[in-house]
């Protein structure tokens, strides 16, 4: 039967001056016709699959795109001409609007005109859920009620960058909490990297010799168990707010999230890659924004290897190996009572590095944006716009926009003193005492140090270290962050040894 994919609604957003795919399903041999403005484009349906190709359109909204077999046609009303994002990622990235800071006020100010639009990718954990839950979702046009559930993150985003560049700007939100990047690849990328395989291994031992019956019973098992966890924290946190997540479990018992690893988990490898994201593609997109990383921080060495498959792989399905790739840098964080196991500096370094050793990707730093002992800080507004200042100046060409804080360029070491000189930095601003500088010498062992601020560079000593040979700064999970560039963007974190 002749079927448009379900990313295309009324209120959609398509990309601007480039080649718009539009496709769907229907019987072999049947001319597909697809018509918007004074633009048209065919093709013949092959294999119940069938993919249009329009030409490139400038920035335009109140547009019809008709769709039709010749028999019956499909009317598309209201769409817009303007910029696509993929927002991909998990609970950070997927942190409504309502629930953000000052999100009740933002949303009390939205009204139809406001030119962002949202497209809500459906959370399954199958193909048959997929499909049924495909039928039901559409494009909304911002709101006080159709904006509740929007990524924050997303919507600050389309905000700065919709007001600046005066197009309307759609937003795929395709993500999920607590998912690991290895949720959002194909199973072959984590089958052929001996780095990624641990991934695979893990969920096929889970598996092995177990029925789908029993499968089933395990996961609705766990299902019934953390729904009571989770309805009996909410009260005690709900009392005592400031609870650590060890005294939670010594009351409840173990949060056993996120389940047994079967093939009824939606948090299997590469389920989401396979029934979220490949349902938004190859819709024509500018580039993707990804804020993910806190799931993956029981593996960190491994995951720049993950961080650029994933990017590749998304490049490859939507066939452009130029698509933007922005990303977040994880902020600071860290449990009450939990120790400082330093993953989540190994987690920052793989996604600096992936930021400077793949091509057209961007980094948002927000080092100073988290939250001691809340893993999900709510002020999304700075996140937002920070990530749209990457993308104006990577990707808009506005060379004039100040993307970055102070960034490590190199160290040479001098006696008793390590020179570090940084990128994208002229001079500093400091809250107070400059802390996080650390100096290590040939034994390794790092001590905190002074360092003195100025010209782009920090001079950094120790009176325990007379020899350095590394030096590192905030390379901890959390701590107060001090040390700003003058344009009041955070320094980033690095360690000249350290680096996954």
């Amino acid at each position: 039967m002749f079927k448009c994919s379900q990313m295309f609604s009324d209120n959609m957003v398509l990309q601007r001056d480039k080649v718009i795919a539009v496709w769907g399903t229907g019987d072999d041999g049947e001319l597909i016709s697809a018509v918007i403005g004074d633009h048209k484009a065919e093709c013949v349906i092959k294999n119940g699959k069938w993919r249009c190709f329009l030409p490139p359109m400038q920035a335009e909204d109140g547009l019809t795109l008709i769709v039709s077999n010749g028999k019956n046609s499909v009317r598309f009303t209201d769409v817009a001409i303007g910029e696509v994002w993929l927002l991909g990622g998990q609970s950070n990235m997927e942190l409504e609007l309502q629930n953000s800071k000052d999100g009740a006020e933002y949303l009390s100010k939205l009204d139809q005109g406001v030119p962002i639009r949202y497209y809500y990718m459906p959370k399954v954990a199958s193909a048959e859920e997929a499909e049924a839950q495909g039928e039901h979702t559409a494009w909304t046009k911002a709101g006080s009620d159709s904006s509740r559930n929007w990524s924050a993150v997303g919507f600050h985003f389309a905000n700065k960058l919709s007001k600046e560049l005066g197009v309307v700007v759609g937003l795929i939100g395709c993500n999920w909490g607590g998912s690991s990047a290895s949720c959002w690849v194909d199973r072959s990328v984590l089958e052929t990297d001996r780095r990624l395989y641990p991934y695979i291994l893990e969920y096929d031992q889970s598996i092995a010799d177990k029925s789908l019956e029993q499968q089933r019973a395990e996961y609705d098992e766990y299902v019934e168990y953390d729904t009571d966890w989770f309805i009996r924290s909410q009260e005690i946190m709900s009392k005592e707010p400031d609870i650590t997540w060890q005294e939670l479990e010594k009351r409840l018992g173990k949060n056993k999230w996120p389940g047994p690893k079967n093939s009824f988990n939606p948090f299997r490898p590469a389920n989401m890659y396979e029934n979220m994201l490949m349902r938004a593609c190859p819709y024509t997109i500018k580039g993707f924004l990804y804020y993910q990383g806190e799931s993956d921080d029981h593996k960190p060495e491994s995951y720049y290897t993950l961080l650029t498959a994933l990017i590749s792989k998304w490049r490859e399905k939507w066939g452009d190996d130029t698509l933007p790739f922005i990303m977040v840098q994880l902020p600071m964080f860290q449990y009450a009572g939990e120790e400082d196991k330093k993953h989540w500096c190994k987690i920052r370094s793989a996604q600096m590095k992936a930021f400077r050793t793949v091509k057209n990707t961007g980094i948002a730093v927000i080092l100073d944006c988290g939250e001691f002992n809340e893993i999900h800080p709510k002020d999304k507004l700075p996140v937002g716009e920070r990530l749209c200042l990457q993308a104006e100046k990577l990707f808009y060409g506005m060379d004039d926009v100040e993307a970055f804080g102070p960034m490590f360029k190199n160290c040479v070491f001098h006696g008793v003193t390590a020179e570090v000189n940084f990128d994208y930095c002229f001079d500093f601003k400091s809250n107070g005492k400059i802390t996080g500088f650390e100096l290590a010498g040939e034994d390794g062992v790092f001590h905190e140090a002074s360092a003195i601020l100025g010209g782009g560079q920090a001079l950094v000593t120790c009176k325990q270290v007379t020899k350095p040979t590394a030096v590192r700064y905030q390379w901890t999970n959390y701590a107060e962050v001090t040390v700003f560039g003058s344009n009041g963007l955070p320094m980033a974190p690095f360690s000249t040894v350290d680096e996954v």
